[in-house]
Parts: structure tokens; sequence; C-alpha cells
């Protein structure tokens, strides 16, 4: 049982933080890449109709729930999300998730599958690698400052937030148990979703780039399709109206 609270028109539980509009037809989960939370998606549905509300999953280890150990495994993660999500199902829904938050949106489909439950319309992944390719260089594992320099290379932490020693004692257990979600997962057999899916990548990301994000392909029957924007990893920040204007277009489809 969860207390949610009504803040202006975003109503947030720990678990997902929901900006509501009256007339909605349509349910945006988001989920956030590692270290993200709900927070990443707040400016995000002034770029939507009315009839979709963006609802920002919220992760145990930050922001609402920072006294929460953070969850190192995508399928107990899963497991965590479920009861709290399930109940916001009762509208049509699409599942949009960024690197890391991309394997999590689609272990929680599976998940729903296998117990029956109501599936998404569309799965949007940004940034993140196909299940099957495993991250090369892998970091969750690495010393303090090994792994704060080549956290660097996402370009996604703030440079005043890496040498923020007092933050980044906090931050780093976050990041560890996200990245290791990625990093230490293994792929069980299973067979593709009935469910299109769109993968959008950065040109320029050389951790996720137009190869890796082709083979998303494989796991679905139903359509497929990719899409490249400007930018590196992050590209979703960097060239966030072209982003969200591709994010809008497949939500109003439905």
């Amino acid at each position: 049982m969860y207390i949610s609270k009504l803040v202006g028109d975003v109503r947030e539980t720990p678990a997902l933080m929901v900006h509501q509009k009256n007339g909605a037809i349509l349910r945006l989960f988001c989920f956030p890449y590692a270290g993200g939370g709900a927070a990443a998606f707040r400016k995000w549905p002034q770029f939507f109709p009315d009839s979709v509300e963006v609802c920002g999953v919220q992760p145990p280890g930050r922001e609402n729930r920072i006294g929460e150990e953070p969850i190192a495994d995508v399928h107990e993660l899963v497991t965590r999300l479920l009861p709290a999500l399930g109940p916001w199902f009762d509208k049509p829904f699409v599942f949009y998730g960024h690197s890391t938050g991309g394997l999590v949106a689609f272990e929680l489909i599976r998940e729903l599958r296998r117990q029956q439950m109501p599936l998404p319309l569309h799965l949007v992944v940004s940034g993140a690698r196909a299940p099957h390719i495993s991250e090369p260089s892998p970091l969750h594992h690495l010393p303090k400052e090994a792994f704060i320099q080549e956290l660097r290379r996402f370009s996604g932490t703030p440079e005043s937030v890496l040498e923020n020693s007092d933050l980044m004692e906090i931050y780093i257990p976050i990041l560890r148990a996200d990245l290791a979600i990625e990093e230490k997962y293994t792929l069980k057999a299973e067979a593709p979703i009935n469910i299109p899916i769109t993968a959008i990548y950065g040109i320029e990301d050389d951790e996720a780039p137009k190869s890796v994000m082709a083979s998303w392909k494989r796991y679905t029957t139903d359509s497929f399709e990719l899409i490249g924007l400007p930018g590196g990893h992050f590209f979703i920040n960097t060239a966030r109206q072209a982003f969200l204007s591709c994010l809008s277009r497949i939500t109003a489809f439905h």
C-alpha cells in the first residue's frame, strides 16, 4: 500500500510521478537512465498533447526514495516496480526508456506478458544497447577515481557534480547499482514481444550506435522503426526538441 499526494497537476507515489491531464487517454511511462529519477521527466508534459499523461518512474535509492537501497538486478527491480505501477495500467499506455531504462522497460514487458497483464501499445528505447549485446567496457565495479573518470565518457553527469566529493558519496552507490543492472544482465531466451518497437539513437553515440540499436528489431514480431538524431549518448538532452517531437508523434499515433 502506498500513500500518494497531489502537487498541482502532479500525483506522486514512491514509485511514480504522474503529470495528470484532464481528458488524457494514454499514459507514457518513462524509465530513467542510470543515476536518473522521475524528476528527469518533469518538464516533458509541455511537449505532449492533453491526451497524454507523462509518468516518470522512480526506482529505489534516489529523490523521494533516497532512503532505500538501490537495486542492482533488473529482475528484482521489475518485481519491486510492478505492484506500484500495475494500478496505473487502467488506461492504454506506452513504455519509454533511455539507456539502462530501456532494458528495465523491456524486461517489465516480458514480466507483464508472463502474468497475462495489460501490455503497452509500444516500446520506445533510446541510447539502449539491444538486450543480447553486452557492455564492452563495464565500470560499475571500478575503484572510485577510475569510476568517476569513466563516467565522463557518457557526458551525462555535470562536471560540477563529478568534482563535488560530498555529492558523489551519495551518487556513486546509485550509479554503481544502475550500471550493474545492464552490465551484469544475462538475457533469458523467450519469444519476441508482439508490440511495435522504436529505437532512437544519437548519431555521435559510441555507447549505443546505430548498429547496436538496429538489433532491437529481433525482439518484436510487430513493426520496428530506427531513428537517428544529432548528438552523443545524451542526445535526449542536447537534441531535446527533436527527440520529444519523435516521442510525441509515436504517442499520437496510438
